[in-house]
């Protein structure tokens, strides 16, 4: 019984660190999203893209609701959740979404300071514990963590937007 109890809260300990990593990752990403999109305004004159600093952490926080619920799901259901999984793989990806937009863009952009030494270690820590539980991501979990999570964070910045600004963008 201590042994299962032991195994169970071992379990949970992916969960866990991937939403902390997403927490301190998306700190980042809240606080910088409107520089970034400032300077992606500025280059491709499509004013629309500018964000507030409120709408920033709204965009953040729908994503939060999302994150958050799929940790909860992984850790009740030892990491057998499709939501869960889908999310590890999906987060672990994203990181290299935030360095490709960085070469692309050839300046910093939100979310890249963290992406690597948070996101990352966060992910395969995730993903490692799933492995140890002879539950290893597949492809198809990183296919459906695309499917999940790019139409997710378009949405969360678009519903986020939605909302008039009371504060300078700048």
């Amino acid at each position: 019984m201590a042994s299962e109890t032991r195994a169970t809260q071992t379990r949970r300990r992916g969960p866990l660190a991937l939403f902390a990593a997403w927490c301190v990752h998306d700190i980042e990403e809240a606080l910088t999203f409107p520089s970034t999109f400032d300077a992606l305004a500025g280059r491709t004159g499509v004013e629309r893209l500018r964000i507030s600093k409120g709408q920033s952490w709204g965009a953040v926080g729908l994503m939060g609701v999302l994150v958050a619920f799929a940790c909860w799901r992984g850790a009740l259901s030892d990491g057998r959740s499709q939501l869960y999984r889908a999310t590890v793989a999906g987060l672990e990806s994203h990181v290299s979404t935030h360095l490709a937009a960085s070469l692309v863009q050839r300046r910093y952009t939100a979310g890249v300071a963290t992406a690597v030494p948070v996101m990352l270690p966060g992910a395969l820590a995730a993903r490692s514990e799933l492995r140890r539980a002879g539950r290893p991501l597949r492809a198809g979990d990183y296919a459906r963590g695309a499917a999940l999570l790019l139409p997710a964070a378009l949405a969360s910045q678009v519903v986020a937007r939605m909302f008039p600004s009371r504060q300078n963008r700048r």
